[in-house]
């Protein structure tokens, strides 16, 4: 759901294997405070452009160190291609990689750049690492950290645009049915901010809980990877993952948060890693 790559649908479920879903709620604030919603440059839906492909953050985390992370989709910093969606065997950007933090933007421009940071976590390059060989973990783990550099904290608030929240973390998953709301801001738009929030219903988990497929009016298009889903709670439920030709075309998959960011917390090596909840009440009125 990148511009690099466009992911194609993922097929195939197995067992995944148990995970502890350690996964606190909200964190403090920086020293000085988010910057507010209605004004700030970096929140949940700013593009992101990784040596030119370009992804859609999700959502804001910190850690013990008070460091403030970036949201994106792991297959954003991908090499290998569209069709290369197993993290354990895909080509991957090494860790170090710089990414910048645009908006506006179009097919002809990256847009403005508001902002930086630097890759620090990929589950594609830690799956690697590690050998990681459950099917499930390594065919939808797909989540990346992007460390915020210093001088541009202070331009980030953790509110889903146009929704608020989130308000904590699903960690049960969905069922076919539910209510799910996204915010996409690709530059394929051009810019049309009414194509932007995004609500839409579940058709259900997969992948031993680890994926969820769904359908959302208008569904996902390439450069809105990895932005973030609220549940109808206006919890984090999922990231965006791949574009779907079953069982409905246009069908989107995202990933489960609670084990994408479960799995960060142990392998990651980032002390205190946990969510941000948003400044902004959740409301889910289109």
């Amino acid at each position: 759901m990148s511009h690099r790559p466009l992911a194609s649908a993922l097929a195939g479920f197995g067992t995944v294997a148990a995970l502890a879903l350690a996964v606190p709620g909200a964190t403090a604030a920086p020293a000085d405070g988010w910057a507010p919603a209605d004004s700030a440059a970096i929140t949940p839906g700013v593009q992101t452009y990784t040596e030119g492909g370009q992804c859609t953050a999700n959502f804001v985390f910190t850690d013990a160190a008070d460091k403030v992370y970036l949201g994106q989709a792991a297959h954003c910093s991908g090499t290998s291609g569209s069709t290369s969606t197993n993290g354990c065997e895909s080509g991957t950007l090494p860790l170090g990689t710089r990414v910048t933090f645009n908006e506006g933007g179009s097919l002809l421009s990256e847009g403005t750049q508001v902002g930086a940071g630097t890759l620090v976590y990929s589950s594609w390059n830690t799956m690697q690492d590690i050998n990681e060989t459950d099917a499930d973990t390594c065919a939808y783990n797909d989540f990346a950290l992007i460390e915020v550099d210093a001088a541009d904290v202070g331009k980030v608030n953790p509110s889903i645009p146009f929704w608020g929240g989130p308000v904590g973390i699903n960690t049960d998953g969905t069922s076919a049915g539910d209510r799910v709301y996204s915010y996409g801001n690709s530059s394929l738009r051009g810019g049309l901010e009414p194509l932007s929030p995004k609500t839409g219903t579940s058709l259900g988990s997969s992948g031993g809980g680890w994926t969820h497929a769904l359908y959302t009016l208008s569904p996902g298009v390439p450069g809105d990877s990895g932005s973030a889903f609220l549940d109808g709670e206006g919890r984090a439920v999922g990231t965006l993952s791949t574009l779907g030709l079953a069982p409905l075309p246009a069908s989107n998959n995202i990933g489960d948060l609670s084990r994408e960011l479960a799995y960060a917390q142990q392998h990651s090596g980032i002390a205190g890693l946990e969510l941000v909840e948003g400044t902004e009440p959740f409301s889910p009125v289109l």
